[in-house]
């Protein structure tokens, strides 16, 4: 079994060794790496992802109550059968979370920020552009795809940032379905397969542009809900297939 490393000290983003520890178990949890009825350690935990067993033991904690493990033991716990259900309930967190950031954005968007996500989707579209004429000729294009990938996440960062709302960007990323790295890596594992992946989304990103320079909360919100639930969708029937 590898789950991904994680350095027993505070995340750049100010998370704790356990915020680390329980991400890096969910993760490995909703990717298949942990499996339904796995039994694991904190001692074993601990040692993979380089923490001592007090962050390990407080992930195992936050798991039990998200009904991905169940214990079995003092120091013993089981991956549930009911991991998929629980990924499922994450994933309607995260979306839910997703829609209030676009809401507190379209409240508190400076004209400079909003002038900003406009410079990003115009650098975007211009990569559109040099993709699908690459493509047409049968010239590589994964240097541009990756730009590409570089931009949407610029944005979905600026659009955080709009948001001006500090605590709830951090529950947001501890709800994640996928990390960032995982995220990326699902895809682009898409898009080798299908070119277009994904693209057809990006066009309503000029639309909660308008919306948040509007101040429409209630459109914004619903905008990036229907893009959040489109994207996790993809990303996690890819997932399904593991």
């Amino acid at each position: 079994m590898m789950v991904k490393s994680t350095a027993d000290r505070p995340s750049a983003g100010g998370g704790t060794r356990a915020d680390l520890a329980y991400q890096a178990l969910r993760e490995a949890i909703g990717s298949g790496t942990l499996r339904p009825g796995q039994k694991v350690t904190e001692r074993g935990l601990a040692e993979r992802l380089a923490v001592s067993p007090t962050p390990v033991r407080e992930a195992l904690r936050r798991l039990e109550q998200d009904g991905l493990i169940q214990r079995t033991g003092p120091r013993t716990v089981v991956v549930a059968d009911v991991a998929e259900r629980a990924v499922d309930d994450l994933a309607e967190v995260e979306i839910g979370l997703r829609g209030l950031v676009a809401r507190f954005a379209a409240r508190h968007a400076t004209p400079a920020q909003l002038d900003a996500l406009d410079a990003i989707l115009d650098a975007a579209d211009d990569l559109l552009i040099v993709i699908a004429t690459r493509h047409r000729h049968g010239e590589d294009v994964d240097r541009h795809v990756t730009a590409l990938l570089d931009r949407m996440q610029e944005f979905n960062d600026a659009v955080n940032a709009c948001a001006h709302n500090p605590v709830l960007i951090r529950l947001l990323e501890q709800t994640q379905v996928f990390s960032r790295p995982e995220r990326r890596a699902l895809r682009l594992e898409k898009i080798a397969e299908d070119d277009r992946f994904g693209l057809d989304r990006y066009s309503g990103h000029r639309a909660l542009v308008r919306a948040l320079r509007a101040g429409d909360s209630a459109t914004a919100e619903r905008l990036v809900i229907e893009d959040a639930q489109g994207g996790l969708a993809d990303l996690r029937a890819r997932g399904g297939d593991r």
